[in-house]
């Protein structure tokens, strides 16, 4: 049963150590995708995509997304954020730590799409890359790649040539596995963090990771452009419980209301409204392309399996569970993920390839080149394909990933 076109991945940390003996409120049942929480005495069973416990290791995690990464190497919008309470694991799903096994989500995309390039240079793909690193603080953009420079708070998010971008915010080529470590590094460095009574490293941001890819094919005359964008959200937490004061209240109240738009976003979405309030808040506004239908999205609901927790981890599931039932370009809008690739002799609207939603993951591997009609086209992967031949197959191997 296809349920919408979000795909929804649900990670539940360890028992942090302040939690002493207690027992968790989370049972997690990976084999069966479903998650149940027990609050004030009742049971809450939810169900989603994929489910991991405690043990699940961060090889494990990106295995089951590796395949929606690589989709941005084959001309795909991209968007994969963290969603949780704050100390629930969102920055070590997303960023985690060294350079070994604890690599989350960020780094480790981006060693796939470097290796996928180089071995797809076997097939006569050349690629170009580069990388925004923006962080959204107090409702005001802040370039991390620039040292955490502010950027002027009327700065405007453009919507360009196939990309979503930051107006004067930099962006830095990558070219080896090595320099795109470093500008991670560099980035989280300079990202906002303090402690409150629930984290000690509590992030006071969000921060976006946009790699945008380029790919020339000069046997077919073929360009695409993919854009991978990783989300790495600021935690909701409440006042009282989090003792944030000042500034830390003042940060707490700004990521809750960016948070509260992004739900409104959603629930638009999910009941197929003609109005969807992007504008309302600069990191919904940043990621309209994904969100808007032309994208694969991915969230990841992380949750802390303490007792205090509980109500928290109930309110994050029941958000996880609307976003999992949204099917982006509803209300009137094209639903389907669009591959942007085109030909190098000028633009034909009909070779954009589109996707039916799907909550399944993707490659792009099968779907249609453009070219003129009986060419053969190499698409990245080194499948080939005879342009204008039917695209059915592309919804074939979009279902690596189960859908419940």
């Amino acid at each position: 049963d296809l349920r919408g076109s979000v795909r929804v991945f649900c990670r539940v940390r360890p028992m942090p150590s302040r939690a002493g003996g207690d027992p968790s409120t989370l049972t997690c049942q990976p084999d069966e995708c479903s998650v149940h929480l027990n609050h004030d005495s009742k049971p809450h069973p939810f169900s989603f995509d994929r489910c991991f416990g405690p043990v699940a290791n961060q090889e494990q995690v990106f295995n089951e997304v590796s395949d929606l990464v690589q989709s941005a190497l084959d001309g795909y919008k991209v968007c994969l954020f963290s969603y949780g309470q704050t100390g629930a694991g969102k920055t070590h799903t997303m960023l985690g730590s060294g350079t070994g096994v604890e690599r989350g989500v960020v780094p480790r995309s981006v060693d796939k799409i470097l290796q996928e390039a180089k071995k797809q240079r076997a097939q006569g793909w050349e690629f170009s890359m580069e990388a925004s690193y923006i962080e959204i603080y107090n409702e005001n953009f802040r370039d991390l790649l620039s040292t955490g420079t502010a950027l002027p708070a009327n700065n405007a998010v453009q919507h360009q040539d196939g990309f979503t971008m930051v107006a004067g915010s930099v962006r830095e080529p990558v070219d080896s596995v090595e320099a795109a470590a470093g500008l991670v590094r560099r980035a989280n460095s300079a990202r906002i963090v303090q402690a409150t009574q629930m984290n000690a490293e509590s992030s006071r941001s969000h921060t976006v990771f946009m790699l945008y890819i380029r790919g020339t094919h000069a046997e077919t005359n073929t360009s695409l452009k993919g854009a991978l964008n990783l989300v790495d959200l600021a935690g909701s937490e409440r006042l009282a419980r989090s003792g944030a004061e000042g500034d830390r209240a003042k940060e707490a109240c700004s990521i809750n209301k960016s948070l509260s738009c992004l739900g409104d976003v959603f629930a638009a979405i999910g009941s197929k409204s003609s109005h969807v309030p992007y504008r309302n808040s600069k990191l919904t506004y940043l990621l309209q392309p994904c969100l808007g239908g032309e994208g694969k999205t991915l969230m990841f609901v992380n949750l802390n399996p303490e007792p205090a927790s509980s109500q928290e981890s109930l309110c994050s599931l029941r958000f996880a569970a609307q976003v999992n039932a949204c099917e982006l370009g509803g209300g009137g809008r094209k639903g389907g993920a669009k591959r942007n690739v085109t030909s190098m002799s000028g633009p034909d609207p009909a070779e954009q390839v589109q996707e039916k939603p799907s909550k399944a993951s993707a490659t792009g591997k099968t779907s249609t080149l453009p070219g003129a009609a009986g060419k053969t086209s190499i698409l990245p992967g080194g499948v080939k394909r005879k342009v204008g031949a039917s695209s059915s197959s592309a919804s074939q191997a979009d279902k690596k990933v189960r859908s419940r």
